[in-house]
């Protein structure tokens, strides 16, 4: 079943939402590549924030963007931190010596019981990979690595406080920054676990474009706290630099999905005109408030229609359309499929 060419578009806010089941997006020559060089004792929640944003980019989008692999120093076996022991795909004398292997970004993790004395090995690597246009980055204390091979001379480098003291003394050419993170030229690094994440975003951000990092914080930074929140997961509503009547109008508009109010009744409800309202989505959301509002619909019944097996009826009835012919036009009309072909192909 091929999908049609003009399809509407959903508007800024929720078009990364459902990017990865709109049509028409081509396939890129190839995904970028990532070493993790994973050092004795590296700290497991760093490398696996690192990892878990190049998974998640891939989650957003209809062809992965990145790939990965783990590569130990001496043994295909290293234990993490935690005591638990990582299968890596390889090891660095085999990744020396593969021709055929290609990566754009390699990333020596480190944690804080891991060893600050020089590895042959991998010092003599790294020197090598100089003046290579790829990458080069550290978790933790792995940028130390780099900095004992050179590479680190005159550039911005964060590591975590515990090796301050160390870096200044015994690489003094190296800007230790006070920053949780760096993304200075082809050199990377950060502090720790929370700030590898926020590190790979940046990167990401650079390499691939900021709508796909806004997509990867929408999946990955729902529960994080929000003022006044009591532990509930974030929301768009919950975004303190938005106005309050514009976030009270989106808080409407998600409790009432099933039974969709007007327009009117809900700006009657918050207390502003209609052209209040819709000066405070254009301003802010760049959409109207009836377009924001049915994307929410059509959203709510793309996630029923593909995690459930309701019947379309119900889910169109679920979600506010007045019929199931209504709500599969408009479904086609934003996903360029209908939603019985949709539903199939995500089985498949």
């Amino acid at each position: 079943m091929s999908t049609t060419k003009d399809t509407r578009q959903f508007s800024n806010q929720l078009r990364e939402t459902n990017r990865r089941f709109l049509p028409g997006e081509t396939h890129p020559e190839k995904p970028l590549h990532v070493a993790f060089v994973l050092l004795e004792h590296f700290s497991m929640m760093a490398f696996t924030a690192a990892v878990d944003a190049l998974v998640t980019a891939n989650l957003v989008r209809t062809v992965p963007l990145f790939s990965y692999q783990t590569v130990g120093l001496e043994s295909t076996q290293v234990k993490s931190d935690l005591g638990i022991e990582i299968s890596t795909g390889t090891r660095l004398f085999e990744l020396q010596n593969d021709t055929q292997q290609h990566y754009d970004m390699l990333i020596i993790c480190g944690g804080y019981r891991c060893s600050i004395e020089i590895h042959t090995g991998l010092n003599d690597y790294l020197k090598c990979l100089n003046k290579s246009q790829i990458i080069l980055g550290g978790l933790w204390n792995g940028a130390i690595a780099l900095a004992q091979a050179g590479l680190m001379d005159d550039i911005q480098c964060a590591i975590h406080p515990e090796n301050h003291a160390f870096i200044k003394e015994k690489y003094p050419k190296v800007n230790v920054s006070d920053q949780i993170f760096v993304t200075d030229s082809n050199r990377i690094s950060c502090a720790g676990p929370n700030s590898a994440l926020e590190m790979m975003l940046k990167i990401i951000e650079r390499l691939q474009g900021k709508d796909i990092v806004r997509a990867i914080r929408e999946i990955l930074s729902c529960d994080q706290l929000a003022e006044n929140s009591n532990n509930r997961l974030t929301q768009l509503s919950d975004k303190t630099e938005l106005p309050e009547s514009l976030r009270e109008l989106i808080q409407l508009m998600n409790a009432n999905i099933e039974e969709p109010l007007s327009v009117e009744e809900l700006c009657n409800f918050v207390g502003v005109s209609r052209r209040q309202a819709e000066r405070l989505f254009q301003n802010h959301l760049e959409t109207s408030p009836s377009k924001y509002y049915l994307e929410l619909r059509i959203t709510q019944a793309r996630r029923l229609l593909l995690q459930t097996s309701h019947s379309i009826t119900d889910i169109a009835l679920a979600c506010g359309f007045v019929s199931s012919s209504h709500f599969s036009n408009c479904y086609k009309d934003y996903f360029g499929i209908a939603p019985t072909f949709a539903r199939e192909q995500h089985r498949q």
